[in-house]
C-alpha cells in the first residue's frame, strides 16, 4: 500500500508500505522528519503523532482509550483527527492514505 506523509513545511514523502507494518515503523524506515517513535511502538511516548487526512479518518478509525490519553501529551497540539502512527497498521484498505506530520 502507498502512504504519503505531508510535512508542515509543504514537502511530501511517499512510500510503499508492507501490510502489517505500523505506520510509525514505515515513517522511520523512510526518514520522515517529525516522526520519532522513541518508545519503538509501545504506546508510551507520543512521539509518532500524526494527523490523519480528513478523507481517511473513518478508515483508520478512532484512537483506543490508552492512545486517546497519550494524545493529550503530544508536543504539537492535538487535533480532532490526531493518531499515534504506531497504532495504525498498514493494510490494503488504506492504500493511498495521507498523513499530516504536525510541526513540533
Amino acid at each position: 500500500m502507498r502512504v504519503t506523509w505531508k510535512l508542515a513545511d509543504g514537502r511530501e514523502i511517499a512510500a510503499e508500505v508492507a501490510p502489517g507494518l505500523s505506520l510509525m515503523e514505515a515513517a522511520l524506515a523512510n526518514n520522515v522528519p517529525g516522526v520519532i517513535g522513541e518508545c519503538g511502538g509501545c504506546l508510551s511516548c507520543a512521539t509518532c503523532h500524526v494527523v490523519v487526512d480528513a478523507a481517511w479518518s473513518e478508515r483508520t478509525g478512532a484512537p483506543g482509550e490508552f492512545e486517546d490519553a497519550m494524545l493529550d501529551i503530544t508536543a504539537a497540539e492535538r487535533q480532532p483527527r490526531s493518531r499515534l502512527s504506531c497504532q495504525i497498521e498498514a493494510h490494503p484498505d488504506l492504500d493511498g492514505l495521507v498523513l499530516h506530520v504536525p510541526e513540533a
